[in-house]
């Protein structure tokens, strides 16, 4: 079954059947026209056959088209934040008629066979790599992204960075300033934070500083939480020191669903005796009990945006590569 079949069937000329096929944007087709060729290439069961696209473009132009996304592990698939992310990153490629062919994992990509199958540009025009730097564990993984640097030259880093390539994300220590900030001009000024350690520590550090007040020691108000566990683990170690604090920001909105968890199993009120605040706007944070005061992170945009660096071409490397950091808004809500 060739196009020259389909186009016969539906009484079009070939060269609509291929524009129809591969999505291009050069020249529009009615919408009648384009749905009776769909309705042909239904009833006659085409498909396009590989091996002759790939010869006729030659095969780095038949893998332009081609979108990789490598995943720090498969714990990603069930957080509801990294899930938005992917959902961008397919939206987009849809739009922009790519195609996501594959979905891995960063440890997989050790076994040489795989990274030589996948990581070439006769296989994939584009690559994006998702929070990939949470599992590296010495240098040999930093070598691992080098090398595929040196293979696919439009590669996108999407909540993290990497230098010398281009990434999309958010500035964490921004976003953990807003939400310090914003529970210390209502004058709660004891407060803990419960979250990932990284530059959101910084944020809130610098949001007590900015109000005035003595920025305390990590181990004082710190508490390392990854999770949901994480957070009901956290509260449940503050709540066994004999002293809640006031005010909690919690580095993600998973994580302040175990504090809250925990806070109402204690049947201590949120925000009358502590206050959460958060960071990420999960769709779940509207639903809650209370609804939870969080700060937006552009979840959808930043796959979106990482799809459009490599679809335009600005998916520069080295002096090239462009650093997007989207901006975030708090979003006040009941808990605080």
């Amino acid at each position: 079954m060739t196009q020259n079949d389909v186009a016969r069937e539906a009484g079009v000329t070939r060269s609509m059947v291929s524009y129809v096929i591969n999505g291009s944007s050069g020249r529009s087709v009615a919408p009648e026209t384009r749905q009776r060729i769909l309705e042909v290439i239904d009833r006659l069961g085409y498909r396009p056959n590989k091996a002759a696209q790939a010869l006729q473009q030659g095969d780095i132009a038949f893998a332009s088209k081609k979108i990789g996304v490598i995943l720090r592990d498969s714990d990603l698939f069930r957080r509801p934040y990294y899930a938005e992310i992917l959902a961008g990153i397919h939206t987009a490629a849809h739009e922009n008629n790519y195609k996501v062919v594959f979905i891995r994992f960063f440890e997989e990509f050790k076994d040489p066979v795989l990274f030589n199958e996948l990581i070439h540009e006769e296989e994939i025009g584009g690559l994006i790599l998702l929070a990939t730097d949470q599992c590296f564990k010495d240098d040999n993984d930093t070598a691992l992204v080098k090398r595929m640097k040196e293979r696919v030259h439009k590669i996108v880093c999407v909540d993290w960075k990497f230098e010398g390539l281009s990434s999309v994300s958010f500035n964490r220590r921004d976003a953990a300033k807003k939400a310090g900030l914003y529970v210390l001009q209502k004058k709660y000024a004891d407060l803990a934070y419960i979250g990932e350690v990284d530059e959101r520590v910084d944020g809130v550090k610098e949001a007590l500083s900015q109000s005035g007040l003595a920025v305390k020691g990590d181990s004082d108000f710190v508490y390392d939480a990854y999770d949901m566990a994480g957070g009901y683990a956290a509260i449940t170690q503050i709540q066994g020191s004999g002293h809640v604090p006031r005010a909690i920001v919690c580095g993600s909105d998973e994580v302040a669903y175990g504090v809250l968890c925990h806070l109402n199993e204690l049947n201590i009120l949120v925000p009358e005796q502590v206050a959460v605040v958060s960071i990420d706007d999960l769709e779940a944070s509207s639903y809650i009990t209370p609804p939870l005061t969080t700060v937006n992170v552009q979840k959808q945009e930043m796959g979106r945006k990482a799809v459009e660096l490599i679809v335009s071409g600005t998916a520069g490397q080295d002096e090239k590569a462009l650093q997007i950091d989207l901006p975030t808004q708090l979003v006040e809500r009941a808990s605080s």
